[in-house]
């Protein structure tokens, strides 16, 4: 039974392989450019394939951008919250702590003061507090202040419009005065008349990791900025406005921004004699946040598992103001030319029959040398060119095709050693040894050229097998030699006539093609066809080593015969 089913698979295999021969790779590009297509339009699989690469890439850069020395996170870490918690209790503090930090701030005349920390209610318990602070923030022009946006779908519960929120912009007539948002403002009246809000939302991708900012939502015709958005034009007026979804350009893992802790500062600040110098702050992008785990505002990025909401939010800023966001090419245009190049420049290697083994070390080196390029330009420049799409599609067809012609080779061997399909008498064989002389082995480059250049000739299927001469022991001495064998059925005449019209296009091409390679003017082309048959009841191991061995050995006394018809008769 398995030898009926391996007769049966090789048959079928040899059937396909002679069916469709090397037209099978264009098949499968062509079956592969319409996945591209597909996927471009509707799937979006390959051309969103960028993240995990793009994680190791920035995770691992040589060269890292330097954090901005003049953004400074003040952190409420757990360090604080256990210093202040015996003066102010536990989280939340008083209003009145914030103040007169800020008070303290603004005497260094800092650039902005960044508050990541949303204060969205009043203090019912200390409602003194709550109005000192909003004393203190309605003399400032520089503190800026979230508000979180709430999922959209709460958006028709809300009573909020967005023409009721500070810094929203209007986008000319199509803006709808009655549309609602669902928001959560700060609770202050200076905050709001100041104007300086923007969303401090952070959104990541499927997969849970934060690798772009949302600088900006549009809503039934009002754009509602992000705080980054609003920090960073604030302190760079004139830079260029960047996309809706920033691609972050990472500084480092957390803690790379200078911090320092809350309380230290409080401490200092409020106390007799400080011992800060003065002017720490002058000039200076002050984001007041918490790293404190227990206030639970922390996320992951490429740069780390846990990655403080606050650094993240500095990120954003330091890439805003300077405008040195990764920029990388939107759209599927990119990604479905640099993906069918790849896949139709490798269907056309295997459909020329290119040396195996050269090209699999070139498709190696290619490949590699495309992600480098991705890895380099995220090094030197601000780019990210998304080369992992055309990558994939290139090795899934270079595998594919591989995989093809190992089994198709295969499969003729197979059918060859174990013979012809039940009820068939025999195979006729044809074969033609073509042996090149030279005084210098003529090397694989020029011998795979050789056989190339044999298969491109004629019609019918045929085998091109070479020995070489650089081979080791006694098969070394038959020198450069190309085999072609054709095989037929022993009644079909008209294969019978084409393979004899092959051998003969083969035969007077052998010259020209010589000359067109290039080859040592003293190499000498002998060549002969041997004719003989396989039997169905023989080993046919046996039979092909038989008659190679007798076309070799009729190919040696034609030689002889020609040199003796040269020879003077004695």
């Amino acid at each position: 039974m398995l030898t009926k089913l391996r007769l049966f698979i090789t048959q079928w295999s040899t059937a396909f392989a002679r069916r469709f021969q090397n037209n099978f790779y264009l098949f499968l590009a062509t079956l592969l450019t319409i996945g591209v297509l597909m996927d471009a339009g509707v799937f979006h699989i390959g051309e969103n394939m960028r993240q995990k690469a793009f994680d190791f890439m920035v995770r691992h850069r040589v060269i890292t951008p330097r954090p901005d020395p003049d953004i400074v996170i003040v952190d409420v870490n757990e360090a604080s919250l256990a210093a202040l918690a015996p003066d102010f209790g536990r989280w939340p503090w008083p209003r009145q702590v914030f103040g007169e930090f800020v008070e303290h701030l603004e005497a260094q005349h800092p650039k902005a003061i960044v508050f990541d920390i949303l204060f969205a209610d009043a203090d019912v318990y200390n409602p003194d507090s709550d109005a000192y602070f909003n004393d203190v923030i309605s003399g400032t022009d520089n503190v800026f202040f979230p508000f979180l946006r709430l999922a959209e779908q709460h958006d028709n519960l809300s009573q909020v419009k967005p023409s009721m929120i500070p810094g929203v912009i209007r986008l000319g007539t199509e803006a709808k005065p009655d549309a609602t948002v669902a928001v959560v403002l700060p609770h202050f009246d200076a905050a709001l008349k100041a104007g300086r809000l923007g969303s401090h939302n952070i959104y990541p991708d499927a997969d849970g990791i934060v690798r772009e900012y949302r600088l900006w939502q549009d809503k039934d015709g009002w754009r509602l900025p992000s705080l980054p958005l609003q920090v960073g034009s604030f302190a760079q007026p004139n830079s260029a406005p960047p996309p809706q979804n920033m691609l972050v350009n990472w500084r480092g893992g957390p803690f790379t921004y200078h911090t320092l802790s809350f309380s230290d500062l409080y401490r200092d600040m409020s106390a007799k004699t400080p011992k800060r110098p003065q002017n720490e702050f002058a000039g200076k992008i002050v984001i007041i946040g918490s790293t404190a785990p227990s206030l639970f505002d922390l996320k992951a990025t490429p740069m780390a598992k846990i990655h403080p909401g606050v650094e993240i939010l500095a990120t954003a800023i330091d890439n805003v103001s300077h405008n040195d966001y990764l920029h990388f090419p939107r759209g599927s245009t990119l990604y479905i030319f640099l993906s069918l190049l790849v896949i139709w420049s490798t269907a056309g290697a295997f459909y020329k029959n290119i040396d195996r083994d050269r090209f699999a070390k070139a498709f190696g080196f290619s490949q590699t040398g495309l992600l480098a390029v991705s890895y380099i330009g995220i090094n030197l420049t601000n780019t990210y060119l998304d080369l992992t799409g055309p990558v994939t599609w290139a090795v899934a067809y270079f595998s594919i095709a591989k995989i093809y012609a190992v089994a198709t080779d295969r499969a003729m061997q197979r059918w060859l050693e174990t013979g012809v399909r039940p009820g068939n008498a025999g195979l006729r064989v044809l074969m033609m040894p073509v042996l090149f002389e030279s005084p210098v082995p003529l090397g694989d480059a020029l011998m795979g050229k050789l056989r190339r250049g044999i298969e491109n000739v004629g019609v019918s299927q045929k085998s091109v097998e070479l020995i070489k001469g650089t081979q080791s022991g006694i098969w070394g001495l038959f020198g450069e030699m190309i085999v072609v064998t054709w095989t037929g059925a022993l009644d079909d005449d008209a294969m019978q006539a084409r393979t004899r019209q092959d051998a003969a296009d083969i035969a007077s091409e052998l010259s020209r093609l010589s000359q067109r390679l290039g080859l040592p003017t003293s190499t000498k082309t002998r060549h002969v066809l041997h004719e003989g048959m396989l039997d169905q009841g023989q080993p046919m191991g046996a039979q092909w080593r038989n008659l190679f061995a007798q076309a070799v050995i009729r190919l040696e006394h034609l030689e002889q015969q020609a040199r003796s018809d040269k020879e003077p008769m004695q």
